[in-house]
């Protein structure tokens, strides 16, 4: 499917319709090690209220408990070969995603053979269930519940892929200029939300709807800046912008910060919700100390 630019001027009010919720003044702020890697990139939410998280650089996945306990429940190789498109190292953990049943799906890429999507279950080593290109830089990840597949977005390839776990098959889904980098990431974070895929632009601070139906793409956010991951909370959109250190609310009322670096923000790589309660992930790739940041949204 080929998606087509439609101009850049806001169209949110058509699908974001409920007003921004602002954080409350108290948050939790759980510290996590710069010094042994722990730079969270992505996160999924356990049944429990813990938070799984992939480590960027390392291969690791950590969990966080609700009581702020730190440990890592998987890793998956580093190859000594390795070399990740645009940053260069020799492993890059993306998106994680929780299936219904409790395995974790994660983006992995290398610059190698490696480079894939892998399924991690509780007591059993990693396994990759598919491959993806090794030279793709390998991003969001976002479960289709009505049929199990998972969507990938390659931030250098201009592409979001549809993945099935069960058979490895891969499909370029969608393609095109609305997906496209301008010097560096393009498609980051994606969400499957009413009836539609969500992909953020970084380079182009942009927020895309692709309807699952095929019909074309379109932007109904601009302007967010260096937008990473988001969330759906109702029918406004929690965007973490990542160099700006902001978290930040979208609606028919336009764009609001909620977060800053005044809370705790060291570069938000991504935001998880359980109902009213906000989790953000702070890489610190640019200064500062990483962290998970835990509030809630009234």
């Amino acid at each position: 499917m080929r998606i087509k630019q439609i101009g850049l001027a806001l169209a949110a009010a058509a699908v974001l319709a409920l007003p921004a919720a602002p954080a409350e003044a108290t948050s939790r702020i759980i510290p996590l090690d710069l010094a042994a890697g722990q730079q969270p990139e992505n996160i999924t939410l356990e049944p429990d209220g813990s938070a799984d998280l992939t480590f960027a650089y390392t291969g690791e996945i950590g969990r966080v408990t609700p009581g702020g306990q730190v440990s890592v429940i998987a890793r998956i190789p580093v190859p000594a070969d390795g070399d990740v498109p645009v940053v260069h190292r020799k492993l890059f953990l993306g998106g994680i995603v929780r299936a219904p049943g409790g395995d974790l799906y994660v983006a992995v890429s290398t610059g190698t053979a490696a480079t894939g999507l892998y399924r991690v279950r509780a007591g059993t080593a990693p396994v990759r269930v598919a491959a993806l290109p090794p030279s793709g830089f390998h991003n969001g990840v976002a479960l289709d519940p009505a049929g199990g597949d998972l969507f990938v977005a390659d931030s250098f390839g201009s592409v979001v892929r549809r993945v099935s776990p069960r058979t490895g098959q891969v499909t370029d889904w969608a393609t095109g200029d609305l997906l496209a980098p301008v010097s560096g990431f393009g498609a980051n974070g994606v969400k499957v939300h009413d009836g539609a895929v969500w992909v953020s632009n970084l380079d182009r601070g942009t927020l895309v709807r692709l309807p699952l139906t095929g019909a074309p793409g379109r932007v109904v956010a601009t302007g967010l800046g260096p937008v990473d991951d988001f969330a759906f909370h109702g029918s406004t959109v929690v965007v973490a912008v990542n160099q700006e250190n902001r978290v930040v609310t979208v609606d028919r009322d336009g764009t609001r910060t909620i977060l800053s670096i005044s809370d705790g923000l060291a570069n938000p790589t991504s935001v998880a919700l359980r109902g009213d309660t906000l989790y953000v992930a702070d890489s610190a790739y640019f200064g500062g100390s990483p962290n998970l940041l835990r509030t809630c949204l009234r």
